[in-house]
């Protein structure tokens, strides 16, 4: 895709360069960083400089103070930070003789506080920005903000916006989205193109990003870890399993995830813990953050996903692209909330759990169906009755075309309400 996408992160990312010296924009390969980076310095005194150029590596290893003080009275943007931990140092140093804000744009494929030989995290010096691939709202180039949306109609107590929202979208269709997932580069490709560039990327993180991160490393351990992941996207992580299934001693399956992790590839939705009950589990979910990878790694295309025979598959996929939407949508919400999921000892679970900055809680559960049914709300009924005030509201978002009121403070709509209600 060669047009220029706008990102919903942008104002975030150009409120912490006023604030701060540096700015720290973190993110898996082909997010979107240089560009972000880009359009922040457009029109500026700025000096892009790339670490993955072996030239400018070799000046940036032998001569650091020089290397961070080329750009002057101006911004130096230097990208993939991580190829050169130490040069944070030399930033950190530029930044205490002179704490103008808006000074630096570092970028980073791997996260900044998990890089081995790094030398000062920035902390206090830096904003931290984490960019994630484009959502669905960024695609259709509007403003998606699902929680700061239905956390408003809820608290107004009037419900006419969530039981009047219609949905053109169909089961084919997110098929479609979750296949192709949220990197720029595979917008718009056809599905062969898009498979050919999923595969190389995956291949180059496994045999030079990951292994640069992590001095005791095989590349076959940690792709058979990628694969565990993205054929489990929606479970509870069972590390005993997970090192069985991917044959890796269970003493390094942590380090593994861990690596997944700082690179953007993955991330970990806590178990909810509120303390109103001692019975929930403390397992949490580690899922794949772009749907479309995890269905390649799985070898499963948009056609299959559309097939009944693929329903827990496409139901499993379904609800870790949600999750990933409500993860993007939270860099740029009106709302502050944090994500979890939840299940209690008894079986009882809701697929995910919006905690919102005042205590209320919203409830998400995501069906493949096209129909609402009554045993579809029984997690989140369960999670209401428990709450009692603090529950805002339930959602069950599925492939259906049509709000539905199902009981007090419990709604079904379709899953493109994410970014087309209240839009």
């Amino acid at each position: 895709m060669d047009t220029l996408i706008p990102r919903h992160a942008e104002g975030l990312a150009r409120e912490l360069l006023d604030l701060f010296p540096g700015l720290v924009v973190e993110g898996a390969r082909q997010v979107g960083k240089s560009t972000l980076a880009a359009m922040l310095v457009q029109g500026r005194d700025a000096t892009v400089l790339n670490l993955d150029d072996e030239p400018t590596r070799t000046v940036a290893v032998s001569d650091p103070q020089w290397f961070v003080a080329q750009a002057g009275s101006g911004i130096l943007v230097i990208d993939e930070i991580q190829r050169v931990p130490e040069l944070t140092l030399a930033v950190k140093a530029a930044i205490d003789r002179d704490q103008r804000p808006g000074r630096f744009v570092l970028t980073g494929s791997a996260s900044l506080l998990r890089v081995r030989g790094l030398a000062d995290s920035l902390a206090g010096r830096a904003g931290r920005l984490t960019l994630f691939g484009l959502s669905q709202g960024e695609r259709e180039r509007r403003l998606d903000d699902f929680v700061a949306t239905v956390a408003a109609s809820l608290a107004d107590g009037r419900d006419e916006q969530l039981t009047a929202f219609t949905s053109q979208t169909a089961r084919e269709d997110y098929a479609q989205r979750v296949c192709t997932g949220g990197y720029p580069r595979v917008q718009g490709l056809p599905e062969r193109s898009r498979r050919l560039w999923l595969d190389a990327y995956v291949d180059g993180l496994v045999h030079r990003d990951l292994a640069e991160l992590r001095r005791e490393y095989d590349p076959r351990r940690a792709m058979a870890v990628l694969r565990f992941l993205a054929a489990r996207p929606s479970a509870e992580l069972v590390k005993a399993r997970l090192a069985q299934d991917a044959e890796l001693p269970a003493s390094t399956a942590t380090g593994y995830l861990d690596l997944l992790e700082a690179v953007g590839l993955t991330t970990v939705l806590p178990s909810w813990t509120t303390n109103l009950t001692r019975r929930q589990t403390k397992r949490a979910k580690t899922l794949l953050l772009d749907s479309g990878l995890a269905a390649r790694l799985s070898r499963l295309t948009a056609d299959h996903l559309s097939q009944v025979r693929y329903s827990e598959s496409f139901g499993a996929l379904l609800e870790s692209f949600v999750t990933a939407e409500l993860l993007r949508q939270r860099t740029w919400s009106a709302e502050e909330y944090e994500l979890f999921h939840y299940r209690d000892r008894d079986g009882s679970e809701v697929d995910l759990v919006i905690e919102l900055a005042d205590g209320r809680v919203i409830g998400i559960e995501v069906k493949a169906s096209t129909t609402y049914r009554g045993d579809q709300f029984n997690g989140l009924r369960t999670m209401r009755d428990l709450l009692g005030d603090r529950f805002a509201g339930g959602f069950v978002l599925s492939t259906a075309t049509t709000g539905y009121r199902y009981s007090d403070r419990l709604y079904g709509l379709p899953v493109s309400a994410l970014w087309s209600l209240g839009t």
